[in-house]
This record gives structure tokens, C-alpha cells and sequence, in this order.
């Protein structure tokens, strides 16, 4: 009778706890959360970029001429000096010909004036001097005579006038040789004719050297537009070079991102006809103002060490860079925040013994489906991302197997590391 009375009692505390799971069940709201767990974040930005040229000139011609030779193709390495055109040069050859025989012809005459010229000033000296000499001679004698009462007085009067002429004859020819000796006017001529025949060689030197046009650094060949036979004009492009510097790819980023972007970060570059080659690149530059027309502002990438040999001018890249990282950080999905708060701030629902409690938390780094709780969770707290629930109210919770990154009814992608590899993806 009491075992019978015992197992009367259990039924009935079972029938009990079934009602009373019934009826909880009955007020309970169905949730959906996820566990809040430690784990890499990796927040990136991806965007296409080009390869840019460092410095692109272009080559032509200040000659008017026929193209006698092309030496070289599109792609074609360099060298400072290299031949890539050469003009027609006869004319021109002839013309200097011309100009180096009226130089030597100048050049005569000026040696041949400085020759003559010293020569007939030193004898004119000469003369003047053995003049005055045979002057002041007579006017000694001459004086002795009148003083011995032999000659008259005019007759002393007249040799002093010799000697002063005399002198005056010598004073004459020194300033005729001295100006010999500075050029004369004769001399100063043909100077100035040689000198302008001496401009006239080197312009016709200049002329021939401008029939050859040469590469003016090392690089490669862009494009060719010059063939042999045609007749260029001076300011023509005939061809544009590359020239070698360090390789740099240049991207126009949506300045939405403009805060998530500095010199430095870290990033991956695959060129799109190139898919099975990714190189690592790194953050140059970023332009201090945005093209207002466009909304975006210039980001400078460079490859970390020696640049891919297959790049190519103005080739198409897409770029991932690395904007910020965690390697353990409190992770949780974006669509479980509520509200917006302060900078740094938000508010999630955390379920706690059956009930949903309001949370404030700090955030850390935050991708588009993301963020890091920076203080506020811990490991292991269920966090309501969907579901009819308020804070107080009794709630009876799915959980759903979310990890950063995977695809368990959230979005986001494993990066290749294992970290969540969450990104903000630009369209071209």
C-alpha cells in the first residue's frame, strides 16, 4: 500500500512539472542568440587600383625631317642614350660643312691681322724712335754752334721744333701699336665675324644632333607612332616612354573609408590578369584633400620589395588592405547591437537566467558584420540577435553554432588565417 502510495506521489509531481512546463513554455518567446567567444578579427577594405607610371615622357623631334630608322618596338627595354629615331641628316651635314669652313676663313683673317698689324706698328715705332734720336742729336749740336756764334738763333728755333715734332711722331706710332695690340678696329671685326662664325658651327652642330632622338633614362617603350619614310614635325610625338622608378599603384577609395585608411597598413594585391600571383603591397600615401567631384580621395600603394616582373602600366589591380586586427578579441555579430549610443558605445541584449537583460558595453574594432566587445561580455554570455524578446521578458533560446566568419544563418567569410575576414568591398 505505501509503495503504492509512493509511486502516486511521483506521478503526480510529474504531471505537475509538465503543466508548469507547458505553461511556461506557453509565456516563453523564442529567441535566437550566439555565444560570445574570444577569436581574430581582421576588419579590410577592399577597391581596384592601376599600376602607375612614375614618370611618362614623350619623345619627338624639334627638326622637321624624314625618318630614316625606328629602332625599337612597343615593350622594349632602354638605355640612357639608346637610339630610338634618326632623321634624315644630309642636308644638315651640309650645312655644317659650310659653317666650319667660314669659321676657319674667320679665324684666318684674325691671325693674319694681328700678324701684319704688329709688324708695320713696330717698324713705325722703330722709325720714330731712330727720328727723335737723330733730332734731339742736331738740336745738341745746334746749341753748341750758337753759343760758339756760328749759327743763329733761328736756326735753334728750328731744331727744337724738330725734336718736338719728332717726339710727337713717336708718341703716334706707340699709340698706333698699342692699339694694334688691343685689336683695332680692323681686327675687332674680323674677332667679331669669327665669333659669330664659331655660333654659326655649333647651331649647326645642334641641328645635326637633334636629327637623333635618344632615350633620355633607362626604361621601356610605350607606345610607337613614328614609322620609317614618314615626315615628322617638330613637337610631334613619336614615341612614349616608361621611365624606370619605383613601381606604384594608385587607387581612388570611397572617403567614406577615409577614416579607416593610414600609411603603413599592410596589404594584398592581385593583378586581374594574374589571378594565381598575389604579392604583398603596403600603404604609401594618402592625399590630404578629396576629389569632391568624385567623393574619393587618392591612396598611393607600393609592393614590399622588388615588384612583380608581369606588372604593366596602367595595368587593373584589386587590393585588400589590412585596416585593423585583433588576434583575440570578444567577438560578436553587428545585428545584435540596439540602438546607437556614444561614440564607443552600444547596447545589447544578453539573456540571463531565462529573462533578456539590457547591456551596455564598450566597442572595439568594428567590421560591416562584426564588432569587438571591448568591455561589458564575457566569454560564453548568449547574446539575442533575432527573435520577439525585450528586455524582462521570459524567453526560451535557440543557439545558433556562430563563429567569427562562418556562415552558421550569418554572413561573413573565413579568411585564409582563420581570423574573421570581414570586409568593406568597393565596386569599381
Amino acid at each position: 500500500m505505501k509503495r503504492r502510495t509512493t509511486w502516486i506521489a511521483l506521478l503526480a509531481a510529474l504531471v505537475v512539472a509538465v503543466a508548469a512546463f507547458w505553461l511556461w513554455r506557453g509565456r516563453a518567446v523564442p529567441v535566437d542568440v550566439v555565444e560570445v567567444r574570444s577569436a581574430p578579427l581582421v576588419r579590410t577594405l577592399q577597391f581596384s587600383a592601376r599600376v602607375a607610371t612614375t614618370s611618362r615622357v614623350n619623345l619627338g623631334s624639334t627638326q622637321t625631317g624624314r625618318v630614316t630608322a625606328v629602332a625599337l618596338r612597343e615593350g622594349a627595354r632602354v638605355q640612357r642614350g639608346d637610339v630610338l629615331v634618326q632623321l634624315e641628316t644630309d642636308e644638315l651635314r651640309s650645312a655644317l660643312a659650310q659653317a666650319v669652313a667660314a669659321e676657319r676663313q674667320a679665324a684666318a683673317r684674325v691671325q693674319s691681322l694681328r700678324g701684319s698689324g704688329r709688324s708695320v706698328a713696330q717698324a713705325q715705332v722703330a722709325q720714330a724712335q731712330a727720328t727723335l734720336q737723330a733730332t734731339e742729336r742736331e738740336l745738341a749740336r745746334t746749341l753748341q754752334l750758337v753759343a760758339q756764334g756760328f749759327v743763329s738763333a733761328a736756326r735753334l728755333d728750328d731744331a727744337r721744333k724738330a725734336v718736338a715734332l719728332a717726339r710727337a711722331q713717336q708718341d703716334s706710332a706707340r699709340a698706333q701699336q698699342q692699339t694694334v695690340g688691343d685689336g683695332g678696329p680692323d681686327l675687332a671685326l674680323a674677332e667679331a665675324q669669327r665669333t659669330q662664325a664659331q655660333a654659326a658651327v655649333q647651331a649647326a652642330e645642334a641641328r645635326l644632333a637633334q636629327t637623333t632622338v635618344r632615350a633620355p633614362a633607362d626604361g621601356r617603350v610605350l607606345t610607337r607612332t613614328v614609322e620609317p619614310g614618314q615626315i615628322v614635325q617638330p613637337g610631334a610625338a613619336l614615341m612614349s616612354l616608361a621611365l624606370d622608378g619605383p613601381t606604384q599603384l594608385v587607387a581612388q577609395v570611397d572617403e567614406r573609408f577615409l577614416d579607416q585608411l593610414q600609411a603603413g597598413q599592410p596589404a594584398r594585391v592581385v593583378a586581374d590578369a594574374f589571378a594565381g600571383q598575389p604579392f604583398a603591397a603596403r600603404v604609401l600615401t594618402i592625399a590630404p584633400a578629396v576629389d569632391a567631384q568624385r567623393g574619393s580621395v587618392e591612396v598611393k600603394l607600393a609592393p614590399d620589395g622588388a615588384a612583380p616582373a608581369f606588372l604593366r602600366e596602367d595595368m587593373t589591380l584589386s587590393v585588400e588592405v589590412q585596416t585593423g586586427r585583433r588576434d583575440a578579441a570578444l567577438v560578436l555579430p553587428t545585428r545584435a547591437l540596439r540602438g546607437a549610443g556614444a561614440p564607443g558605445e552600444g547596447t545589447v541584449w544578453v539573456v540571463q537566467g531565462g529573462q533578456v537583460q539590457a547591456r551596455a558595453i564598450g566597442l572595439g574594432l568594428r567590421t560591416l558584420d562584426a564588432v569587438e566587445a571591448a568591455r561589458g561580455l564575457a566569454a560564453g554570455d548568449a547574446v539575442v540577435v533575432a527573435g520577439d524578446a525585450a528586455p524582462g521578458k521570459t524567453v526560451r533560446v535557440r543557439v545558433l553554432p556562430w563563429a567569427p566568419g562562418a556562415a552558421a544563418g550569418l554572413p561573413g567569410g573565413a579568411g585564409p588565417d582563420g581570423a574573421s575576414s570581414l570586409t568593406n568591398a568597393m565596386g569599381r
